[in-house]
């Protein structure tokens, strides 16, 4: 059964569109001609395109659809066409009851279909399986892409992914369950993707090892330690040794040479045996360790300045990998150390019997080269990078994603849990609607192969041959073909009719030829299938009588389907006809006017701009004389129709039941009303007009109320006040006597006042 229809961009819909929704077994469209009704049928026939237009069946299952519109006339009895044969049962009587009791069994099958259908997709506002899984779905979807946004500076790892939260999340359940990654801290992944995902790298220099070894062993040398003294078994040794002048001595032997033997201190001459002390005393031994520790100075200062050099050497310094401010921050420190040590060192040479110590730069020399080789460990694996592109993107966004596996573990544990139940079900409740549907497809199969059995198209002919007869049309008649499987169109003398059918007879032969395929079908099989039944104004060109046959005849499809039993499940009728309207929406068991449980009434309103679908709770066409009623009992009335409206009640109501004498009724009254009740009798003497004329005398606003008391007046002074009353229902007031009064006054007034 169809629930609902959408329909835009077409014929007279607008792009906005319009809807009919709460749809029911029963339903009755009124509309103008070319409001839009044909296009309402050709969306549930489905046979052309309607890109915009939308057809929503009950648990989402099609029926078969029989359609009568001009498009089925034009298909079916145009001058150039066959006649399909349609194929009805025959009188097997056994096959019959059986194809009955397997159409019972396929229909309980659909019925198990419909409940499983329903709870695993969901209708009539229950949600059904996969709706709760799509609502956890969506849910994920969310929780995930609010997740990513602390990845904002990683998104080249969700290239592709970034604008779409629907492809991200199939993604991140396709890592969920693949993913082999090695977990890693956000920032570390920030940093590797500052090089890998950089889309400009380049090949790194390798910063410059520095050896600082030489510096180290000369820092250890022994003679640093040693005390530089003079020979001790010459003379002056004793003395020397006791006043611990050893350096001062040496550093006056330079002055005692360029005095000539003058003591460069007490300036006293010395003799010849001094000088030979002296001499003696600083021996080779103690030129020697000088001369080391001048070595040592020279090459400490020398390798001192080396080393800060290359320290400060443009490829180390200015490397993007090397971590500037700490470099030369340990620099800083070693340097104040060398610099210590050159000057001990210095000191040494200056008083040679001291022992120097100087301090350990190893740990210094290892913090400054410590940063060259971390350096290095980055310049190598930017090279490495580089080297290795590709494979280093594929695995750093593979630890991306594993990273966001990991903080979005307990969500993911979430879903998993809560979608487990609804996959388990959903995949039982699939297998068991497949299973019915092989059920069902079976019991099909049997139905249309006892069907094939005892139906013919010889049956529709002898049954619209006997309506056609039966309604007086005697000059034409339905024969089958000479081929088989076809009908043609015959005059009692076997000319062919088809081409010379009048608009009426062409009309109600093929109404009578769809009346009977709502019943068969144009196979041997599928008469019994479900379907929906379409009447889309099959009255244009039908007299009166048999219009009412064809009211007949649509009430009878109705009275079937209503039986619950037949494989009629939905009926659509859609006119413009006043009177068929009227006559096909007929119903004694309807209370009152309001619509039945198991029908709805729409009327198709049109503008000059769209046509719009209006639902309403009771049947909203009455005839054309309660029509008019309703106009007088309109709430203001129109002050440029109203005239016309009651001269058009008056005659409507007078002329059937006549005995009125106008001429009476128009003397009781007088002056302006007298004019008033002439004008709406006037029909008594014109006889060329009927109720549909425009006559009417225009009146201001103000002299509305004056007709209407006129109008009631009328029925009351001709005893008719009780069928007044009953057609204004609630609306009906008594006229007040004052007002009866100044009527009765103005009758005696001239005619002419």
């Amino acid at each position: 059964m169809i629930e609902s229809i959408h329909l835009a961009n077409e014929g007279a819909y607008d792009t906005a569109g319009t809807k009919l929704e709460g749809l029911k077994k029963l339903n009755f469209i009124f509309g103008s001609n070319g409001s839009g009704k044909t296009t309402i049928s050709r969306v549930i026939e489905g046979s052309g395109a309607f890109p915009d237009c939308q057809v929503t069946w009950a648990g989402g299952s099609p029926l078969e659809t029989r359609v009568y519109n001009k498009d089925f006339v034009e298909k079916h009895f145009d001058a150039e066409s066959s006649i399909k044969g349609i194929y009805t049962f025959g009188e097997n009587v056994e096959v019959a009851d059986k194809i009955k009791t397997l159409k019972g069994e396929a229909d309980a099958i659909n019925t198990k279909l419909s409940g499983l259908r329903k709870n695993l997709s969901g209708e009539d506002g229950t949600s059904g399986k996969k709706k709760e899984r799509e609502i956890l779905a969506a849910q994920l979807v969310e929780d995930v892409w609010g997740a990513k946004k602390k990845f904002d500076e990683l998104d080249t790892a969700f290239t592709g992914l970034n604008n779409n939260k629907k492809n991200f999340c199939q993604r991140y359940l396709a890592e969920a369950s693949s993913n082999s990654a090695t977990v890693r801290d956000i920032s570390e992944l920030r940093e590797d993707a500052a090089t890998v995902f950089s889309g400009s790298l380049t090949k790194a220099t390798v910063l410059p090892d520095q050896d600082s070894s030489k510096i180290s062993a000369l820092e250890s040398s022994t003679i640093l330690k040693k005390k530089i003294l003079g020979k001790e078994d010459v003379d002056i040794a004793a003395l020397i040794e006791k006043l611990g002048t050893s350096d001062w001595v040496q550093q006056g032997r330079q002055y005692f040479d360029q005095l000539y033997d003058q003591c460069p201190f007490c300036q006293q001459k010395t003799d010849a045996a001094f000088r030979q002390s002296l001499e003696a005393y600083f021996d080779e031994s103690y030129i020697a360790d000088l001369a080391t520790i001048d070595t040592l100075l020279t090459d400490y200062t020398n390798a001192v300045g080396d080393l800060l050099t290359a320290y400060s050497a443009s490829d180390i310094v200015e490397s993007p990998y090397l971590d500037r401010a700490a470099f030369e921050k340990d620099v800083a420190a070693l340097r104040l150390t060398l610099d210590s040590n050159v000057d001990h060192v210095t000191a040494k040479r200056k008083e040679p019997s001291a022992p120097a110590t100087l301090t350990d730069t190893a740990p210094l020399l290892a913090a400054v080269n410590a940063h060259i080789v971390a350096a290095n460990k980055k310049v190598k694996a930017n090279n490495d990078t580089i080297d290795n592109l590709a494979a280093r993107k594929k695995e750093l966004t593979s630890q991306v994603w594993k990273r966001l596996l990991e903080d979005t573990k307990t969500i993911y544990d979430k879903f998993e849990a809560d979608t487990g139940g609804l996959d388990k079900a959903i995949t039982s409740l699939e297998s068991q609607i497949e299973t019915e549907t092989k059920n069902f497809d079976a019991k099909q199969e049997e139905i249309e192969e006892n069907e094939r059995k005892i139906t013919s198209i010889k049956p529709t002919i002898d049954a619209i041959n006997k309506l056609l007869k039966s309604f007086g049309f005697t000059n034409f008649h339905l024969v089958e073909s000479s081929g088989g499987g076809f009908y043609e169109v015959k005059r009692a003398d076997g000319s062919d009719a088809k081409r010379t059918l009048s608009e009426g007879e062409k009309s109600f032969i093929t109404f009578l030829y769809f009346y009977y395929l709502v019943g068969g079908s144009f196979s041997s099989s599928g008469g019994t299938n479900d379907k929906i039944v379409v009447f889309d104004d099959p009255v244009s060109s039908l007299d009166a009588d048999i219009l009412f046959i064809v009211c007949n005849l649509i009430k009878t499809i109705i009275a079937e389907m209503r039986t619950g039993t037949s494989p009629i499940k939905q009926v659509f009728v859609l006119t413009h006809n006043i009177y068929f309207h009227k006559e096909v929406t007929f119903d004694k068991k309807r209370s009152a006017a309001t619509a039945r449980s198991d029908e709805t009434f729409w009327v198709v309103r049109k503008t000059s701009q769209r046509s719009e679908l209006m639902p309403f709770v009771e049947n909203p066409i009455k005839s054309s004389y309660e029509l008019l009623w309703r106009e007088v009992r309109q709430k203001p009335p129109s002050d440029t129709a109203i005239q016309n409206v009651m001269r058009r009640i008056l005659e409507h109501y007078f002329k059937f039941y006549g005995g009125i004498t106008p001429e009476d009724i128009i003397d009781k009254f007088g002056g302006k009303d007298k004019m008033i009740c002439s004008t709406l009798l006037s029909w008594v003497n014109d006889g060329s007009h009927f109720a549909t004329d425009d006559l009417y005398m225009a009146c201001d606003p103000g002299q509305v109320d004056r007709y209407l008391n006129v109008f009631q007046r009328i029925f009351e002074d001709s005893d008719h006040g009780g069928h007044f009353r009953m057609m204004m229902g609630d609306d009906y007031v008594e006229l007040p006597t004052e007002e009866a009064h100044e009527t009765h006054v103005a009758s005696a007034e001239p005619e002419d006042a």
